[in-house]
């Protein structure tokens, strides 16, 4: 991640070929980048012009998982900034997972309650701006429950307290109606028996960032209301990941991310993430699916349409 001022980034064409810096390529396809973490900070010295390309890339809507209690209040001032084409959702990350975590579950929890309360389907009040006040909202504020789920990557010292706040997350999910936004990683046993207790009751929602093989792919498309969440590392170089998705994953079973500021595809490896790469996503899973670009695109922007309820 690359986390200088982008203002002046350098693009590149789908096929590659490098354009005039400052210059953006024009829209030949419409996407929705289900997952881009544009409230951090990494976004804060060029948020304006980060928006503007990613809606001259095609980008028709952001949406923003939450990770923390901490990131209600920055994700609704990137919503209420950009109303209507940056979309919030609210979870605790497994890695913010700590020792506090059920006291602040409960408070995210009456803040999503109580955002829920209130009878209308437009996040916006009629003013076209975000309620105010913690807890304020109309009808369905947050568009998913997520990013939540469970990491051992790197530590298993909070398991226990990974699987119970992943499980009350869930029930949320149930009691809201509200699809999932999944994180998970090295545990993927553990997800599944969750996910499957609940599966009758959920919504649905998105496995976030899958990276896995054929085999973890055909595991979680047995929820038949889940999708699949696909990003940057489809496009490197020494990655299968594309051609694995074509082999067992129906294109109309996964979704567009970038994880922004994170995980930036070719060629813009090693840089600051942002939805304008959507496109270079975009081009290998055609190439791997056999389809246009456009066909991939609507495919996606529909089941994410689907997903979302958008």
């Amino acid at each position: 991640m690359n986390n200088n001022k982008q203002n002046n980034v350098t693009s590149s064409s789908p096929l590659g070929e490098r354009m005039p810096e400052g210059q953006v390529r024009g829209r030949a396809v419409s996407f929705i980048d289900t997952h881009t973490h544009i409230d951090g900070e990494e976004f804060k010295d060029d948020l304006d012009e980060v928006v503007a390309r990613a809606k001259a890339a095609g980008a028709t809507q952001l949406l923003v998982p939450g990770i923390n209690y901490d990131s209600i209040a920055s994700i609704k001032a990137v919503c209420e900034r950009f109303p209507d084409f940056i979309r919030p959702m609210i979870g605790l990350h497994p890695e913010d997972v700590k020792e506090d975590y059920k006291e602040i579950l409960e408070k995210m929890y009456n803040i999503l309650i109580s955002d829920s309360s209130h009878s209308s389907d437009n996040i916006l009040s009629p003013s076209g701006s975000l309620p105010t006040g913690e807890g304020g909202g109309r009808g369905h504020l947050w568009l998913a429950i997520g990013e939540v789920g469970l990491d051992y990557y790197w530590s298993r010292e909070f398991e226990k307290e990974q699987l119970d706040a992943f499980e009350q997350q869930v029930q949320w999910s149930v009691e809201t109606q509200l699809p999932l936004m999944i994180h998970c990683r090295k545990a993927q046993n553990e997800m599944v028996k969750i996910i499957r207790r609940y599966e009758k009751e959920l919504p649905g929602g998105v496995f976030h960032c899958f990276t896995g093989n054929q085999h973890e792919a055909i595991e979680l498309l047995q929820f038949d209301k889940f999708v699949l969440g696909i990003g940057g590392v489809s496009t490197f170089k020494k990655s299968h990941l594309a051609e694995d998705l074509a082999a067992v994953v129906p294109m109309d079973r996964i979704v567009l991310e970038t994880d922004a500021p994170y995980m930036a595809p070719a060629p813009h490896r090693g840089e600051r993430n942002e939805s304008s790469f959507i496109p270079f996503i975009i081009e290998r899973l055609a190439l791997a699916y056999g389809v246009s670009n456009e066909a991939l695109a609507d495919a996606t922007t529909a089941t994410a349409k689907r997903v979302f309820s958008l």
